[in-house]
């Protein structure tokens, strides 16, 4: 059983098809309510990945500000979108890359 089933549920009408439906928390008056079809047809879409990552929303469209730096793996000159802190390993894309691969 998984959580939606355990919850208690309550008896309401769909605010946008009409039919009736139970929802798992106590409707409000003059709030919306939505059966699990209507929910699912109307629930924003989510993106994972690219520019549409959700903790990217806040962000203007600037382009990032980036810093020229020393690869601590590699030693190749590179640039990354941090100002480096002295003390603290910087990578290259490629040697960030492989070591996420770990």
């Amino acid at each position: 059983m998984d959580d939606f089933e355990q919850r208690e549920m309550h008896k309401a009408t769909c605010s946008d098809c009409g039919n009736e439906c139970e929802v798992p928390f106590k409707p409000t008056e003059g709030k919306p309510v939505r059966c699990r079809d209507c929910f699912r047809k109307n629930r924003p879409q989510r993106s994972f990945g690219g520019n549409n990552n959700r903790r990217f929303d806040n962000r203007d469209s600037r382009p990032r500000e980036m810093h020229k730096a020393t690869c601590s793996d590699c030693g190749n000159e590179c640039e990354v979108p941090f100002k480096p802190t002295e003390g603290k390993d910087v990578f290259c894309s490629d040697c960030f890359k492989k070591k996420r691969e770990f």
